[in-house]
């Protein structure tokens, strides 16, 4: 048997931790879709997990996708799709991946240089301005879904939730923010399962 490399555990460990803050942020994770308007959404009634999930690519499910796949699979249940290993009109999957992003801001600034006057018989202030500059460094993290016509094999509808993230989170944080962030998702799919109307 062999051992998986420490780095995949911790990778995921900062994924998993990273993602829960997706939907803590004062405004939420930005959410943006898209779809194939030639996509006929009503003969949609069932789906499964594509294999292998994007976020299961070292070759085994991590406590972080387990937790992702059961919140997708809440939420498309809650829609009326049925779960189907062996036949399903639509594939879902699901990926989600971090990256460093920095931002770089000036503003204005006076400062004061100060001489002495002989005239004033003081010392005298002297503004002169500048610019200031700030860089500030942090994490970005992205999730998305999709879901793939099983018979064309063609992506027809794709969710991404986009925000910054932290680490310092517990279990329990991690997964209440996974489940509040594929809720979000999902909130932006107008469809239900066989139904020609879609969902204000």
């Amino acid at each position: 048997m062999t051992r998986k490399r420490p780095t995949s555990t911790l990778r995921w460990l900062l994924l998993g931790c990273a993602f829960a803050l997706l939907a803590a942020c004062a405004t939420g994770p930005r959410i943006s879709t898209d779809s194939d308007p030639r996509a006929d959404f009503s003969a949609y009634r069932s789906f499964a997990f594509y294999s292998p999930l994007a976020i299961e690519r070292e070759g085994y499910a991590s406590l972080v996708s387990g937790r992702m796949k059961a919140a997708a699979r809440a939420q498309m249940e809650s829609r009326g799709y049925r779960y189907s290993e062996n036949d399903p009109d639509l594939w879902l999957n699901i990926n989600a991946y971090m990256q460093q992003r920095t931002d770089v801001s000036s503003i204005p600034d006076v400062d004061y240089a100060y001489y002495y006057s002989y005239r004033a018989r003081g010392y005298v202030a002297m503004p002169y301005w500048h610019d200031r500059t700030t860089v500030h460094r942090y994490t970005e993290g992205t999730m998305n879904i999709d879901l793939v016509d099983a018979r064309r094999n063609a992506l027809v509808w794709e969710g991404i939730a986009v925000g910054r993230v932290s680490r310092n989170l517990d279990a329990a944080k991690r997964d209440a923010g996974i489940d509040a962030t594929i809720a979000d998702i999902f909130a932006a799919y107008p469809h239900r399962a066989g139904s020609r109307t879609p969902v204000e």
